[in-house]
């Protein structure tokens, strides 16, 4: 396979990825400011924003955090490079450049959705239609991934896709994580309070994982717990442990089908080598920021390497 399609494939996923990720966390947000007073509802946007790492750009534009502004802002602003709009628009340019490295219905589930949301983004969403177009995001990920397992090929194309699914994801989570540690708390003081609480159920509705958490843990709503459950549960599939195990088969096949291994392989065995026998405990004696840090520096690296074993720029 080319690098140039190795490439396209790995970045349609990652960007697929992203823009699910923060569909997902738009959607946690509408849902906490709608229960909150204005004052607080503006710091949830303030949150998402940050969470979604386009504070400064939104600040640049914008004096403050009404939720009309923040969601129009994060879904379609022409003026950010990071709307889910401009994503998705990246998905599908490299699913075109890769047309015959995928299934027509993958294609077509790309195509179409890419249509449709381009259609419902073309003029403000104004706050009784934000739900339906996050939701409309959101199950193009589901349909594209869905046409991923159910139609395509396990070769080097699938693995690709899958490398960059799960670079993606665990990198969200981890920003996620850390982002809510050092950025959406105010002050030490807020902690076991019901901000806190509040901002850590946000953080589980972020990722999809309030249902599966509370059906595990009686309903009961704890930072080490949700921590823990967010990291270490490789049950869970938005967990940092099993993107970590996907990664690693996904690699794993790509070397046998090239019939070697690079620089990703030995970097995904020296990341299982740190995660081997990890707790929460550990985590947390460590320091959960500088845990997430690592880990985010890890994953960064495993990424930049599987692009020169596969030459993606070649």
């Amino acid at each position: 396979m080319l690098g140039r399609t190795a490439n396209g494939l790995f970045w349609m996923f990652r960007y697929l990825e992203r823009a699910e990720n923060t569909a997902r966390l738009l959607d946690a947000g509408l849902r906490m400011a709608l229960t909150r007073d204005l004052v607080t509802a503006e710091e949830e946007w303030r949150s998402v924003i940050a969470t979604a790492g386009q504070r400064e750009g939104y600040e640049a534009k914008h004096a403050s955090y009404t939720g009309m502004q923040a969601w129009n802002y994060v879904l379609r602003e022409k003026e950010n490079p990071a709307s889910i709009l401009s994503m998705f628009g990246q998905v599908r340019q490299n699913a075109r450049l890769v047309r015959n490295a995928i299934s027509g219905e993958l294609w077509e589930a790309i195509n179409e959705n890419w249509l449709e949301m381009k259609d419902q983004l073309s003029r403000p969403v104004p706050e009784n239609r934000v739900l339906d177009t996050v939701a409309t995001i959101r199950r193009a990920g589901t349909l594209a991934h869905g046409a991923m397992a159910g139609s395509m090929l396990r070769d080097e194309g699938y693995h690709f896709a899958g490398a960059g699914t799960f670079i993606e994801r665990a990198d969200s989570i981890a920003r996620i994580l850390d982002i809510k540690y050092y950025l959406l708390l105010p002050s030490l003081s807020y902690v076991g309070s019901s901000l806190d609480t509040g901002q850590w159920d946000q953080v589980l509705r972020s990722v999809s994982g309030d249902r599966a958490y509370r059906w595990l843990n009686a309903g009961q709503i704890d930072a080490k717990g949700i921590c823990e459950f967010l990291i270490l549960d490789d049950g869970f599939p938005r967990s940092l442990a099993f993107c970590h195990s996907a990664l690693r088969a996904n690699l794993a096949a790509l070397a046998r089908l090239h019939g070697s291994e690079g620089e990703s392989n030995a970097l995904m065995r020296a990341a299982d080598t740190r995660m081997a026998d990890l707790n929460i405990d550990t985590v947390f004696d460590q320091g959960l920021h500088e845990f997430l840090i690592d880990f985010t520096r890890s994953n960064a690296a495993i990424g930049r390497a599987i692009a020169q074993d596969y030459r993606f720029l070649a």
